[in-house]
């Protein structure tokens, strides 16, 4: 994907820029506000693809759908360049059905991705400050339902997703409005990959479900 190659060569290109002797003088330096807190609208745009349901249903498979919420995040700078942000959101998510079961609504479930990544800020002391980030990601989903559709068709069903672990890069942008309020901009990719399980009766049908979403967001945040 161009995006996530672009997210990954910034950050590769960040490292580099860490490597310098001048950035090691940089642990010397002491930000005069420390944490920054940020709310933000987020987007939720699953990017990837699905496997078949087996045994049941070897010709079908099945579409995530996006979610917005709002989200919190924390970032505490250790030094001007180097932070550390801490993502808070959960969104709801619609899943229906594609190829022999195109057009059905399978169900949906809630998502809960806590999000740490280590970030490098490039301007810290310029009214627009632009960094990038990586780090990792473990995802919980709950509140997972069969839709009433699904289960006039085959019975009563259970479904249920397991959690996903995998890494996560950003890039973003802060523009000052105060000298502590400012608007930011925001872009992340996340490797966030699942197994779908549909329980009906003693029959059990799996489906690898690889989301790995875009995250869009804007909004404002502080500096304390």
């Amino acid at each position: 994907m161009r995006i996530t190659s672009a997210l990954v060569g910034a950050i590769a290109l960040a490292g580099a820029a860490a490597a310098q002797p001048a950035f090691a003088a940089d642990g010397d330096q002491t930000p005069d506000q420390r944490w920054i807190v940020r709310l933000r609208a987020i987007a939720v745009e699953p990017t990837g693809s699905t496997g078949p349901v087996e045994p049941s249903f070897p010709a079908a498979h099945t579409h995530v759908g996006g979610g917005y919420a709002p989200e919190l995040d924390f970032t505490y700078m250790a030094t001007k360049h180097i932070g550390a942000e801490l993502i808070l959101g959960t969104t709801k998510h619609g899943i229906s059905g594609r190829g022999s079961l195109d057009g059905m609504k399978v169900g949906h479930t809630r998502a809960l991705p806590p999000t740490l990544t280590l970030q490098y800020h490039f301007l810290p002391d310029a009214a627009i400050r632009p960094y990038v980030g990586a780090g990792v990601n473990y995802t919980i989903f709950y509140s997972s339902k069969a839709s009433g559709a699904l289960q006039e068709a085959i019975g009563d069903t259970k479904l249920h997703l397991s959690d996903s672990f995998g890494y996560a890069v950003q890039a973003g942008v802060d523009i000052d409005v105060t000298k502590k309020i400012f608007f930011n901009v925001d872009l992340k990719y996340i490797d966030m990959d699942t197994t779908a399980k549909l329980t009906t009766g003693s029959l059990v049908n799996r489906e690898r479900v690889h989301i790995d979403p875009l995250v869009p967001s804007v909004g404002i945040g502080m500096r304390f």
